[in-house]
C-alpha cells in the first residue's frame, strides 16, 4: 500500500519541523526498517504463538479490539441471514407455486432490483427516508448510551440488517423458485397428486423440501458475501464493527490490522467452503465422503 504509517503518526503540522533522525528511531521502534519478507514471518511467527501484535495507530492490542469489534459483525450477519434466509425461501416458494401470475412477476422485479442496486444506495436512502424525515430509526451507531440490552440495539440493527440482506434475498428467491419448479415437474409429485394428497400438502412436504438441497448449499456458500458486504453496510451506518476497523486500518496504513482482519476473512471463506461440502453430503444420501 503506498503511504508511511509513520508520517500518519506525526501530526500534519509537526512533519515540516520534525527531526529526521527521530522519524527513523520511530520507523526502527516499529520494526518497519527490516525487509518484507522478515517481517512477515515475524508476523507469521506471531499468529502461531497466538500473539496478533499492536496497532500502528492506536497502540492497543489487536486482541483487544477484535474483542470489541467481532461480537457486532457476527450479530450484524447473523440477523441479516435470519431476515434474508426467511424472506427469500417464502418469496421463492410463492413465486413457484404462483409461476406466471402477478406475484410472480413482482417477485422477478424486486430480485432484479435487490441484486442489482449496490447496498450503500439502499443504505443512505433508508437513512434519508426512514431517519431522517420520519425519523422512525436512528441514523447509525450500535447502541444508545446506557441502553447495552440486546432488545435495546434492535431498532439500530433494522436498517443495516435490511440492506445487507436484500441480495441475499434476490439470490435466494430466484435458486427457490428455479429447485421448487424442477421439483413440481418430478413424477412422484404427480404421483402424489394422484393418489389424492392435497395441493398444499404436496407443495409443501414434498416439493419445498426436497428443492431445498441447491438452496441450502448457495445459501452455506453466501456466507462470504455478508462478511464481505458487511464492510460497506458497517461503514454507511457507522456501525463499530469489523469492516468499519478495516477501513480505519488502510486509512492509517495500519498494517498489522489489516492483516488479521483480512486474515480472519479468508478463514470465514474457507469454513463457508468447508460448510458447503458438509451441507450437500447432509442432504443428498447419494453423497458420502470416501466413496465411489
Amino acid at each position: 500500500m503506498p503511504g508511511d504509517p509513520v508520517l500518519y503518526l506525526i501530526p500534519f503540522e509537526q512533519r515540516i519541523n520534525q527531526d529526521p533522525a527521530q522519524v527513523a528511531l520511530l520507523r526502527e521502534a516499529l520494526g518497519l526498517n527490516a525487509p518484507a519478507v522478515i517481517r512477515y514471518f515475524h508476523w507469521l511467527g506471531d499468529m502461531l504463538s497466538g500473539n496478533l501484535g499492536y496497532s500502528l495507530v492506536s497502540g492497543a492490542k489487536i486482541t483487544d479490539l477484535l474483542a470489541q469489534r467481532i461480537p457486532a459483525t457476527l450479530e450484524l450477519c447473523s440477523i441479516s441471514l435470519l431476515f434474508s434466509s426467511i424472506v427469500g425461501l417464502l418469496f421463492g416458494f410463492f413465486s413457484a407455486i404462483r409461476q406466471n401470475t402477478f406475484v410472480d412477476y413482482i417477485n422477478t422485479a424486486l430480485g432484479i432490483i435487490f441484486i442489482s442496486v449496490p447496498e450503500f444506495f439502499f443504505g443512505l436512502t433508508g437513512i434519508m427516508f426512514f431517519s431522517i424525515n420520519l425519523k422512525w430509526l436512528p441514523t447509525g451507531g450500535r447502541m444508545a448510551p446506557g441502553k447495552e440490552a440486546f432488545f435495546n440495539r434492535l431498532e439500530f440493527l433494522v436498517l443495516p440488517c435490511i440492506c445487507l440482506g436484500l441480495a441475499l434475498v434476490a439470490t435466494l428467491m430466484r435458486y427457490t423458485r428455479g429447485s421448487m419448479l424442477d421439483v413440481l415437474n418430478k413424477d412422484y409429485i404427480r404421483t402424489s397428486r394422484a393418489k389424492g394428497v392435497g395441493r398444499l400438502m404436496v407443495q409443501i412436504k414434498h416439493g419445498f423440501r426436497n428443492a431445498l438441497t441447491p438452496v441450502v448449499i448457495i445459501l452455506t456458500g453466501r456466507l462470504t458475501f455478508l462478511v464481505s458486504g458487511a464492510v460497506i453496510v458497517e461503514n454507511v451506518f457507522n456501525y463499530p464493527g469489523m469492516g468499519t476497523m478495516l477501513l480505519n486500518a488502510m486509512n492509517g496504513k495500519d498494517m498489522p490490522v489489516i492483516m488479521v482482519t483480512t486474515f480472519l476473512i479468508t478463514v470465514v471463506i474457507l469454513f463457508s467452503s468447508l460448510l458447503i461440502d458438509l451441507a450437500a453430503a447432509a442432504l443428498d444420501p447419494r453423497i458420502r465422503f470416501g466413496k465411489q
